[in-house]
C-alpha cells in the first residue's frame, strides 16, 4: 500500500546554517546546540580532519580539505550561513580565503569563522582595547594577536596555557578558564575579554567572569554562533550567552 504525503519547507523555515568542525573538536557542538535552539532554525554540521597538535602547518593543511567537508552537508537544503569552526585555522589560512573556498561549493551560503565573527563581536560590543586568554603555543596566539591588532584592537593583557594538543585543551576546566580570563582582565583595563579557541568549555562561565571583572566576554564559539544567526537575519537577544548576545552587527 503507497501511503499518501505532503511536504513543507523543512526545518529551517528561518534559517539553515551549516558549521565545519574539526575532528578534534569535542566543544564547538554541545555548545552550539545550546546557542542555536531556536524555532525554525535549523543547524548542521560536517567534520573536516585535523591532527591532535595545532601548529601552524598542521592548521594550514586544512584549507584543502575545506571543500570536501562543505560536500558533506545536506545537498536538499539552501543553506544561508556556513561557519568553519577553527580559530587558530582561520587564522594562518585567512578568512577571506577561508570563504572563497567554502564559497566553491556553496555560492550562495555567508562564510564566517571565529578570527572574523570575534572581529565583528569587538566591533558590535563598541570595544578598543582587548583582554586576549588562548590555548595556543606561542607562535599560533602570535598570528592571532596580529590579526586581532591589523583589525584596530589594542591588546591590553594577554594569556595563554600554551598547549598544543587539542585533547588536552579539551579537559581544561571552566574554572581553569574563568581563573584565567580574571587573570588577564586584572593585568590591564580592556573594554572585553577574548577568550580563543572552540575547544576551551566557555560558554557556561561566560556570564561569571562577566560579573566578576565587568567587561564583555567573547569566545570562539559564541562569537561564531552570534554572528552566524545575526548575518541569518537572527536577532532575538539571549542574555544567558554573555552581553554579546544582547548585540546585533555593527554598522559597516
Amino acid at each position: 500500500m503507497k501511503l499518501p504525503f505532503d511536504t513543507d519547507a523543512g526545518i529551517g523555515t528561518r534559517a539553515t546554517l551549516g558549521v565545519i568542525v574539526l575532528e578534534t573538536d569535542e566543544t564547538l557542538e554541545p555548545e552550539f546546540a545550546r546557542m542555536m535552539a531556536q524555532d525554525g532554525v535549523a543547524l548542521y554540521h560536517s567534520r573536516i580532519p585535523m591532527v591532535p597538535e595545532v601548529r601552524p602547518e598542521t592548521l594550514a593543511r586544512m584549507q584543502a580539505d575545506l571543500p570536501d567537508s562543505a560536500r558533506l552537508f545536506p545537498s536538499a537544503p539552501d543553506f544561508d550561513v556556513i561557519g568553519y569552526g577553527c580559530t587558530s585555522a582561520s587564522t594562518v589560512i585567512g578568512s577571506a580565503r577561508v570563504a572563497a573556498v567554502v564559497q566553491t561549493v556553496l555560492p550562495r551560503a555567508k562564510v564566517t569563522d571565529p578570527l572574523a565573527a570575534i572581529i565583528a563581536a569587538g566591533r558590535a560590543l563598541g570595544a578598543a582595547r582587548l583582554g586576549f586568554v588562548t590555548p595556543y603555543l606561542p607562535e599560533v596566539s602570535a598570528q592571532m594577536r596580529q590579526k586581532l591588532e591589523e583589525a584596530g584592537f589594542a591588546i591590553a593583557g594577554f594569556g595563554s596555557f600554551e598547549e598544543m594538543d587539542d585533547r588536552v585543551v579539551a579537559r581544561i576546566t571552566e574554572a581553569a578558564i574563568a581563573a584565567a580570563a580574571q587573570q588577564v582582565a586584572s593585568a590591564a583595563d580592556c573594554d572585553a575579554i577574548v577568550i580563543s579557541c572552540t575547544n576551551l568549555r566557555c560558554l557556561r562561565v561566560i556570564p561569571q567572569i562577566e560579573a566578576a571583572t565587568g567587561v564583555p566576554v567573547v569566545s570562539s564559539n559564541q562569537a561564531l554562533a552570534w554572528h552566524m544567526l545575526r548575518l541569518a537575519g537572527i536577532t532575538e537577544p539571549q542574555p544567558q550567552f554573555g552581553r554579546l548576545f544582547a548585540r546585533g552587527l555593527a554598522a559597516g
